[in-house]
């Protein structure tokens, strides 16, 4: 009995141990991955508009430097939260994203709005020679074609910080 006992910790010992170390392997080679497909990569977010009803949340991913040109890549989610009808003064969810260059003149580069409480859409874009990125998230009134309710901006990149 006490044998069956003794084998059986060890099993659960060895099991453990092997469980314990797989997670560390398996990270190990995303991190490597992840950074030679990459110079720069962050998750960003949730970012919400004004009062609560409108975020945003995704993955920002440079590749090169902007000395030499680089490249940004841009994914996220946009959820509509406003649960009123268009009557009661209901709104879509807006998401927009502006770039710099090494002077800061900032412009647009993506908007996205989403008409749908309670879900979410997808969206995914890059833009290239990016000094800078900034992204706020807004509602849409899809009627008067009229963007409100803004948060702040929030910034996503910046060429001099990393």
């Amino acid at each position: 009995m006490m044998k069956k006992l003794a084998t059986g910790f060890l099993a659960v010992a060895a099991t453990g141990t092997l469980a314990l170390s797989l997670p560390a392997t398996a990270n190990a080679s995303t991190t490597s991955s992840t950074t030679g497909a990459s110079d720069y990569d962050d998750y960003w977010g949730s970012y919400y508009a004004k009062y609560g009803l409108a975020k945003a949340g995704g993955w920002i991913g440079v590749e090169g430097d902007y000395e030499d040109g680089n490249s940004v890549h841009v994914k996220g989610r946009l959820y509509d939260l406003d649960n009123r009808t268009y009557n009661q003064g209901g709104k879509c969810a807006y998401v927009k994203f502006q770039a710099a260059d090494d002077e800061y003149d900032w412009y647009q580069v993506y908007s996205r709005y989403y008409c749908g409480y309670p879900g979410y859409k997808s969206f995914q874009f890059h833009e290239d020679d990016v000094y800078a990125m900034r992204v706020k998230v807004c509602q849409y009134d899809p009627s008067t074609h009229r963007v409100s309710k803004c948060g702040k901006w929030w910034d996503l990149y910046d060429a001099e910080e990393v």
